[in-house]
């Protein structure tokens, strides 16, 4: 399975927002300097999360985005599933639309494979948070093993 821009993005831009905001709004333009993604891209991604209540909008002068709640309470898992929508590893297990559930389902080993590994990502992703991610960053520079520019490429 791989996750496409969109989920490692939002990722990565989620964790920007939790490691400068300190509660602040932050601009989509400075998370787009620092994490070198489009701002066009991270208006889309950040659209899709406001909407999910993951982030909130401020306008205004002072204006940007901001958790909607604090980063222990923000899994990767819920930021992966607003962006990409199915977290599934593969396409017939897909249950969105019922059409393409594969109609071997009930009968196919692999299914139940591909079912057994899927629960094992999502519960994976559902353990990490965002406080996680910001935990690991402060830890990788405090020891050296990371200079303070390359935790953004997390």
């Amino acid at each position: 399975m791989q996750l496409s821009t969109k989920g490692r993005y939002a990722v990565r831009a989620m964790f920007d927002l939790s490691f400068y905001s300190k509660g602040e709004p932050v601009p989509l333009s400075r998370i787009s300097e620092r994490e070198e993604i489009s701002l066009h891209y991270l208006e889309q991604l950040f659209n899709k999360l406001r909407k999910s209540g993951v982030v909130e909008s401020v306008r205004g002068p002072s204006g940007g985005f901001r958790l909607s709640r604090k980063p222990s309470e923000i899994t990767i898992e819920e930021i992966v599933r607003v962006v990409e929508g199915s977290i599934t590893p593969v396409k017939c297990m897909d249950t969105r639309d019922k059409k393409k559930v594969c109609h071997r389902a009930d009968k196919c080993v692999t299914f139940i494979l591909w079912k057994r590994l899927g629960n094992h990502i999502t519960e994976y992703l559902s353990s990490v948070t965002l406080q996680d991610l910001v935990d690991e960053a402060r830890e990788m520079m405090e020891s050296g093993k990371v200079s303070h520019d390359y935790v953004f490429y997390i």
